[in-house]
């Protein structure tokens, strides 16, 4: 039993050096939800999600705008069909190219073609569907980075609130660590006076020992709470933050709360069934025809980078793929079911949101009874101590009976403020359930 409470001992004595070692900086839970909004990684994850679908919507601009591209092609050849192309396009043949002899063996030409070249779409019917199914998905990638925003704002609200519940745990076993020992010294005076046994002054031993083992867990979860703010904000810097506001009951009025289909990750939802039905008209759409325009200017000429010959092509191209394998009717039907599956998605989001809803208000109705019952227990147990700690120093108390008043204070101070947090985070879930 020595060997334990010498080891109880130690762990207490490196516990605070090390908490001691480190920075302690006072921080206000505005400032956590400005340094979280600039630096947190998962908005800046969720703002390049939605800088990939913005620019999937701008790829979609190819349905209007025209695809040009250049080119500089140089050959020599000796093929006969190619040589006298060659020569055509440079327009340098002469009566002498058409000699039987020179056509059917010509000798080696070279060509250095220019080309630029211009196709503009005209009538893309499916395209544009494709285009707008892909600004629904940017509309919804917008709505779930608001939603993030949001989330994280609750996460702060909740690890802010576990931090100044493991300050009250702190100071609560802190005080009760005082009154510990002063009972610790008012047993020993008793057994130096002969009114208490050996057996006594090890209990009370004891459960200082607890006290102070309960305290250094208290002051690890100090720590635990720091380091996911830290997380919370991507700071690096190893730092055990101090609330600057302290746990406090708060109020909300959840008569009128409900679930609104303009919450954006519900809103985000909306516009991702969208897009699965845009897409699925657009599937509808490549039955029918395309049509597009075309051109192209090129120069010619034997040397390179040279064009003394030149020419262009103008024209429009009306196409219909009228059967590719069924290939189409089974794109179809396949985004047809992503449609069904996206609506059904949809409506059962909103359900299981009502329903969480509702849990919440339940939850929130008996955090604010189990509040006034925890309120009501700690002054019972004041008072209980009260009278136990004045007929102790009568001699009309045992020592046991005033351990287990003072082990029962503890535990209904350290409900009452695990009460306040859960009340508190069940209004901040609540709103969070609620924010439109």
């Amino acid at each position: 039993m020595k060997t334990t409470l010498y080891l109880s001992i130690l762990s207490l004595f490196v516990g605070n050096l090390f908490v001691q070692a480190q920075e302690i900086k006072e921080i206000s839970k505005n400032d956590v939800l400005l340094k979280v909004r600039e630096n947190n990684t998962s908005i800046k994850i969720s703002e390049e999600e939605f800088n990939a679908a913005k620019a999937d919507y701008k790829q979609t601009n190819a349905v209007f705008l025209p695809n040009i591209t250049a080119s500089h092609t140089g050959i020599s050849t000796t093929n006969p069909l190619m040589a006298f192309g060659s020569k055509l396009n440079q327009g340098i043949l002469t009566q002498n190219d058409f000699n039987p002899a020179l056509l059917n063996n010509p000798t080696t030409t070279q060509n250095f073609a220019t080309k630029i070249e211009v196709q503009q779409p005209l009538i893309n019917v499916d395209g544009f569907f494709k285009r707008k199914a892909a600004k629904s998905k940017m509309e919804a990638m917008s709505l779930k980075t608001e939603r993030t925003q949001d989330y994280l704002v609750f996460e702060v609200e909740k690890a802010y609130m576990q931090l100044q519940l493991a300050y009250k745990a702190v100071n609560v076993l802190e005080k009760a660590l005082e009154t510990a020992n002063a009972n610790k010294e008012m047993a020993n005076n008793s057994f130096k006076q002969g009114y208490l046994q050996r057996a006594d002054i090890l209990n009370v031993d004891v459960r200082v020992t607890e006290i102070k083992n309960q305290l250094y867990t208290a002051k690890s979860n100090v720590q635990n709470a720091s380091n996911y703010l830290s997380f919370l904000m991507n700071d690096k810097d190893f730092v055990v933050y101090k609330p600057s506001e302290s746990l406090t009951i708060s109020t909300l009025n959840i008569d009128d709360k409900s679930i609104s289909e303009n919450r954006s990750d519900i809103k985000a939802m909306h516009f991702a069934s969208k897009a699965y039905e845009q897409m699925n008209k657009a599937d509808k759409m490549a039955f029918l025809p395309r049509l597009n325009a075309f051109g192209s200017y090129e120069m010619y000429d034997n040397k390179v980078f040279q064009g003394n010959a030149n020419g262009y092509l103008i024209g429009a191209k009306l196409s219909w793929d009228i059967f590719q394998g069924s290939k189409r009717f089974g794109k179809a039907q396949k985004s047809k079911a992503e449609l069904e599956k996206s609506k059904l998605e949809y409506n059962q989001y909103i359900s299981k949101s009502n329903l969480e809803l509702n849990k919440v208000k339940r939850q929130l109705i008996d955090a604010k009874n189990k509040l006034e019952l925890t309120s009501l227990a700690v002054e019972q147990s004041k008072e209980s101590l009260r009278i136990r700690k004045n007929r102790f120093k009568e001699g009309l108390e045992k020592t046991s009976d005033l351990l287990q008043a003072e082990t029962k204070f503890l535990q209904k101070q350290l409900e009452y403020n695990q009460t306040i947090f859960e009340y508190n985070f069940t209004q901040t879930y609540l709103e969070f359930l609620t924010k439109e």
